[in-house]
């Protein structure tokens, strides 16, 4: 591969599921001294892609162009993704959108908690409801393996008790898009 073009990907092995009490899960976070990042009003834009998907994440906190590749399953998945860090996200996301074309936006209050290379989410995206997430991650810490983050991640839900029934399969852009093109919630 040719360096000029190569960007580093990395892995995380994530979940999301229904969450019926947030506070359960603030109290946890604090308990187990997560660090709290904030809370962030997002706008994620989906693009039009031959594979995979890209999306323009716009915050207060985050500000991001993303791309990932992962599967639609229930349980804890591998996303393998590349992250690219952006000042001019309305400028961006013009290019995009005129280029690629928009798929879906998703807008959501999300709040962003770490333990050390684990990220939390608690979001609430208008429509859909109250949601928390787990992203076991190798960013930060790239000699992790694949399987040890799967074990962190099955820890975290474990701890949180997370059911199986509560587990989401698609993203909040699947939940949103329908078979007529773009959609905005929120």
């Amino acid at each position: 591969m040719n360096s000029l073009y190569y960007y580093p990907m990395f892995i995380n092995i994530e979940i999301k599921a229904h969450c019926h009490d947030p506070r359960k899960i603030r109290t946890y976070l604090q308990f187990n001294q997560a660090k709290f990042i904030g809370i962030d009003e997002q706008t994620d834009t989906y693009f039009n892609c031959l594979s995979g998907r890209l999306k323009l994440r716009e915050g207060n906190i985050e500000n991001n162009l993303i791309f990932y590749d992962r599967a639609n399953s229930s349980g804890p998945k591998a996303s393998y993704f590349q992250l690219l860090k952006v000042e001019d996200p309305s400028g961006l996301k013009s290019i995009l959108a005129s280029t690629n074309g928009i798929r879906v936006i998703v807008k959501k209050k999300r709040e962003i908690y770490f333990i050390d290379n684990v990220k939390f989410h608690i979001d609430t995206v208008p429509g859909l409801g109250h949601f928390m997430e787990i992203e076991a991650g190798n960013k930060t810490h790239p000699e992790m393996t694949e399987m040890a983050l799967q074990e962190q991640c099955a820890r975290f839900m474990n701890e949180l008790g997370i059911r199986t029934e509560d587990l989401i399969d698609r993203s909040y852009s699947d939940m949103l898009a329908d078979d007529n093109g773009t959609q905005v919630a929120g």
